[in-house]
């Protein structure tokens, strides 16, 4: 007996959902990560004021 697929992600309608996600949250970690290097710098160029 086959059972059908359930699940949100196993979902056929949206075959690279899983994907996207995971390149989303990339993009988001690289972000935040740029932002505090920023933030770092902008810090240290201040502390030698």
């Amino acid at each position: 007996m086959s059972w059908p697929k359930s699940g949100f992600l196993e979902s056929s309608e949206y075959p690279n959902l899983f994907q996207e996600l995971t390149m989303a949250d990339l993009a988001f970690v690289v972000t935040t990560i740029v932002v505090f290097a920023l933030v770092a710098l902008a810090a240290k160029g201040v502390a030698k004021l």
